[in-house]
This record gives C-alpha cells, structure tokens and sequence, in this order.
C-alpha cells in the first residue's frame, strides 16, 4: 500500500471512530400515529402505594436497582423512588406504557451520594431500553444536559451551567413541542435543543454510574 492509500485509509478510521463517539444510530419503534395519550391527559407517580422494596407497579426495569422506600422528608410521603445501584452505565426505568409526543413532564430528585456521579433524569420519547431521549442534572458537575441515546451510546444535544445541590430535593422539568426540547431546573430554564430521532414514546427516570438518587412526584402532561 502506498503512502497516499496509507493516509486516506488512516483518515477514513479516524473519521469512523468519531463518528462512532458521536452516539449510536437511533432505532425508531413508536411514530406519532402511535401515540396513546390524548392532549390534557396527564400521569403522576408518587409511589406512595407501592410496595416497598420492590419496584413501581407497571414499570419496566433497564438496568439499575428501583425500589420503593419510605423517606422521612419526602416531598409526599411516606415513599420515594430509589436508584441505588453502582456497577452499570446508565441505569433507567420507563413507568407506564403510554406512548406520548409533545409533553410537559416534572420530578422531584434528591442527589444522595456518588463519587463518579451524582445524576438525576427524565428519559422521554422512549423506544426501548438502548433508544429515547434524556434530560439529566448532576450534582457533582453542575451541569443540565439533553442527549439523544442511541442504539446504547450517548450524544449531547446541548449543555447548560446550573447549581445542583447534593443533599437537597429539587426540581428538574421538561417540555417537549415537535423536535424542540427544553430543560427547566428549579423552574429556571437552562438548556434547550432541538432533534428528531425520535418523534413518540414512553417516560422514565435515569441515573449514572455510581449515582445514588432519590424520585417522588413524577408528573407527565400530554399536549
């Protein structure tokens, strides 16, 4: 092989490998005329009758440890969601099967402890397990982000600076229109992007790595 060859193939790999950094190819399974929630319609979990110990009812479990438990300064009481796994990625669970497009969708989150991270998201326009959308805050970088995860790989969509306090329950919201999406923390907005992989799909929650994090009163709204 010539040097020329050489370079040019050395360039193609590099090109590919970025590429490959850059987040999976999207696998699509919902379109909008799959949608199921009808506009006004709205879903809120408190977790405050599900059993403790075990999982929300109704939830599909992606990786992580979600269980119910009672919390003495949760925002309703007595429980709140936990996330309390540490050995993978980017545990995620979607609760209900209602497929959504435009939303508006809020939770309370209590970063607990994490030396790698301390994240709390929503996932949104869920596919599957390896393909949604995810808008997540971390204590540890104060930070608010939107990525598109795709096929399992990550890509950032936008990132914007927030203070995250560890320790303390605060808010984190979404609003979705067509491929337009923005993040609120604490009702301020901080970061906003818009893409269209995904157009429908289901809701959850999302925490990373070794992330302890607390959930209560996730609340969806269809529009």
């Amino acid at each position: 092989m010539g040097s020329r060859a050489a370079i040019r193939l050395l360039s193609i790999l590099v090109l590919l490998g970025l590429a490959a950094g850059c987040g999976g190819t999207p696998q699509v399974r919902y379109r909008p005329g799959d949608r199921t929630a009808r506009p006004g319609q709205t879903e809120e979990w408190t977790f405050d009758k599900d059993s403790a110990g075990k999982p929300p009812e109704g939830s599909e479990i992606f990786g992580g440890t979600w269980e119910v438990r009672a919390e003495a300064d949760a925002p309703s009481k007595p429980n709140a969601l936990a996330q309390a796994a540490m050995g993978e990625d980017f545990p995620a669970v979607r609760l209900g099967t209602t497929v959504y497009t435009d939303l508006s969708a809020r939770v309370r989150f209590k970063p607990v402890s994490g030396k790698d991270d301390q994240a709390a998201g929503i996932i949104f326009r869920v596919q599957d397990r390896d393909n949604y959308y995810i808008l997540r805050a971390n204590a540890l970088e104060d930070n608010v982000i939107l990525f598109r995860y795709g096929r399992g790989r990550r890509s950032t969509l936008r990132e914007g600076s927030a203070t995250v306090p560890s320790g303390e329950w605060q808010e984190l919201r979404l609003e979705v229109e067509g491929d337009h999406f923005r993040g609120f923390l604490n009702g301020q907005l901080v970061v906003e992007a818009s893409d269209d992989a995904y157009a429908a799909g289901g809701v959850g929650l999302w925490t990373k790595a070794d992330s302890v994090t607390l959930f209560d009163d996730f609340r969806v709204a269809a529009k």
